[in-house]
C-alpha cells in the first residue's frame, strides 16, 4: 500500500453521521502485469504467495503527479474518435472500453475507472478535439445509457451557474451552531444549510420534508443514477411534490445531465407527484443559489433562479424588508 486518497464525503442515510469513503493505493511488487496480474510462460496466472513485497521508493507525491485532466483526455478522446463519424450526433460507448485503451495507450488506469467518466461529466471540460466537433451553441455532454454503459449525445447548451448580478435575498441563519462549526465546504454541508434553512420551501412556495439523502437507485436505458436528496411537499391546494436536489460544492459544476437523470427517477419512482428538480450551488461571500428546471420541447431549461444570504437575524433590515415588499407588489 502506497497511500490513501479520498474519495468523497457524504452523511449516512440512517444515522446522518458524516463519513469519508476512501481508496487505497496500491502498487504490485512483481513482474511486469498482462491484463491486471503477471504471466508465467506458458500464460497461466501467476500469484506470488511466497515473495515479500518489496518496500516501493521514489513515490512521487500527490502534489507533483500529473494532473488528472491529461490522463483522462487521452483515454477519452480514443474512446470518442474509434467511434465518431462525422455528422453523429450521438457516440455511444462502454466502460469497459476505458481499460482496453488505456492498455493500447499505455497509459495508467484510473484507480477508479468511474471517476474518469465522472469527471467529464461534472468537474472537467472535455479536450478541444471533442467540444470543436460541436455546432454552435451546442455542446457535447455524457450520459448514462445503462449498465456501464454511456453516450456522448450533442445537445444545445444550458450553461447552470451563478449569475453574479443578481439580487440576494437574506434570510436569518437557522443552521445549529455546532453544525456551523464542524461542517465543511463541501456538497453535504451546503445540503444541511439548505435543509436547516428550509430554503426549499421558501425558493418553491411549497411545504417541504427530506424524505432521503444520497440516494442511489437505477432507472430503465440509464442505468445507475444518483440524486444527492429527495424532498416531498404539499401545497396550499393539496397538491403533492417530489424536489430532487442536486448540490454542487467546491469547484464541481452543475450539469444538464444530472437534471435530465433527476425527472427520470421522478418518472420511475413516484411517478404521480409533481416533478421538480433542484440544484443547489455555493458561491463567495456564503451565497447559495438554488436553479428550478421544467422540462418540455426544448428539453430540460432553468424554470426559475434564486440567490441567497444566510444572516444573523440582526442583519436583516428594515430596508431589506421594505426591498422584499417591493418584490410582491411587482407585477410578475
Amino acid at each position: 500500500m502506497v497511500g490513501i486518497d479520498l474519495f468523497r464525503t457524504r452523511l449516512a442515510t440512517a444515522t446522518k453521521e458524516q463519513l469519508r469513503e476512501e481508496v487505497v493505493l496500491l502498487r504490485w511488487p512483481g513482474p511486469a502485469k498482462a491484463n491486471g496480474w503477471p504471466k508465467s510462460g506458458d500464460g497461466t496466472t501467476m500469484f506470488l504467495k511466497d515473495e515479500p513485497a518489496k518496500p516501493t521508493m521514489n513515490i512521487t507525491p500527490p502534489a507533483k503527479r500529473s494532473p488528472k485532466p491529461n490522463r483522462y483526455s487521452t483515454i477519452i478522446e480514443e474512446v470518442f474518435f474509434s467511434r465518431y463519424e462525422e455528422g453523429m450526433r450521438e457516440v455511444p460507448f462502454e466502460r469497459q472500453e476505458i481499460e482496453e485503451f488505456a492498455a493500447k495507450l499505455k497509459v495508467d488506469l484510473p484507480k477508479n475507472l468511474g471517476d474518469l467518466v465522472y469527471s467529464f461529466r461534472y468537474r472537467a471540460i472535455l479536450p478541444t478535439s471533442i467540444s470543436s466537433l460541436a455546432g454552435k451553441d451546442e455542446i457535447w455532454i455524457i450520459r448514462p445509457a445503462g449498465r456501464s454503459k454511456y453516450s456522448f449525445v450533442l445537445v444545445k447548451d444550458t450553461p447552470i451557474g451563478p449569475n453574479e448580478h443578481m439580487a440576494v435575498t437574506k434570510v436569518p441563519d437557522a443552521t445549529p451552531g455546532i453544525v456551523a462549526k464542524y461542517a465543511f465546504n463541501d456538497e453535504q454541508a451546503l445540503l444541511a444549510k439548505v435543509r436547516y434553512n428550509r430554503l426549499v420551501d421558501i425558493f418553491s412556495g411549497v411545504t417541504c420534508y427530506s424524505l432521503q439523502n444520497h440516494l442511489r437507485t437505477t432507472v430503465p436505458d440509464m442505468g445507475q443514477v444518483e440524486t444527492d436528496e429527495i424532498y416531498i411537499g404539499v401545497d396550499k391546494k393539496g397538491a403533492h411534490y417530489v424536489f430532487p436536489i442536486q448540490a454542487k460544492g467546491g469547484k464541481d459544476k452543475l450539469n444538464i445531465v444530472q437534471i435530465e437523470q433527476d425527472f427520470a427517477v421522478c418518472a420511475t419512482k413516484l411517478p404521480l407527484l409533481v416533478c421538480r428538480p433542484i440544484a443547489a450551488q455555493f458561491m463567495q461571500e456564503a451565497i447559495i443559489a438554488l436553479f428550478g428546471f421544467e422540462a418540455g420541447e426544448n428539453g430540460v431549461t432553468i424554470a426559475s433562479k434564486k440567490h441567497y444570504k444566510l444572516v444573523p437575524a440582526k442583519d436583516v433590515t428594515d430596508a431589506d424588508l421594505q426591498t422584499y415588499r417591493g418584490r410582491l407588489e411587482t407585477p410578475a
